[in-house]
């Protein structure tokens, strides 16, 4: 099977490379096979987790492996505030209430999401920065099949402070990720 020589020569290359695969979309039994095969840890995004099918949606927390990344989004998703404001529907903001235990309002979205990432069995916890300042849709990073308008948000000289840096770190620290 010409991915097992791909991945022999990836490793024999780069043998302490940490690997990921991008198992975002349609995912074939050939890529779960191979990504098996090959010890690749999967992606696993929060904002995928809250539509219909909660109780096995891979997405969802109660449903995370260890062999995996969690993010609240990605590059290619809009901010998780974004999302909240504008991307989730009523029942998947319903859905996430009822999965968090409270209402969930605009002040709470992030930090329920990044505190449900935190506290997943998945290996790494990866958080975009947009999530941990709580930005809006206006600090997307991509949209996907767009020419123009992506990769232009930075983090400004007055966004980062000691409060929310100690926050992160005590997350990070009581969920046993630092």
């Amino acid at each position: 099977m010409p991915t097992e020589s791909f991945f022999r020569r990836i490793r024999e290359t780069f043998p302490t490379m940490p690997f990921l695969a991008e198992n975002l979309g349609v995912i074939t039994p050939d890529v779960t096979k191979t990504m098996a095969d090959n010890g690749l840890p999967g992606m696993l995004v929060l904002q995928f987790a809250f539509g219909d099918g909660l109780a096995t949606n891979p997405y969802a927390p109660h449903n995370h492996t260890g062999a995996n990344i969690v993010y609240t989004g990605t590059h290619d998703n809009n901010t998780t505030l974004g999302w909240f404001d504008t991307d989730a529907t009523p029942a998947e903001r319903k859905n996430l209430a009822a999965y968090v235990g409270h209402a969930v309002t605009r002040s709470t979205a992030c930090g329920d999401m990044i505190r449900m990432a935190m506290a997943s069995v998945a290996t790494e916890c990866i958080l975009p920065m947009q999530d941990i300042l709580e930005r809006g849709a206006d600090a997307r990073m991509n949209t996907p099949s767009t020419a123009s308008g992506n990769w232009l948000w930075r983090i400004g000289n007055d966004d980062l402070s000691r409060e929310r840096a100690t926050a992160i770190r005590n997350m990070t620290s009581f969920f046993g990720r630092g």
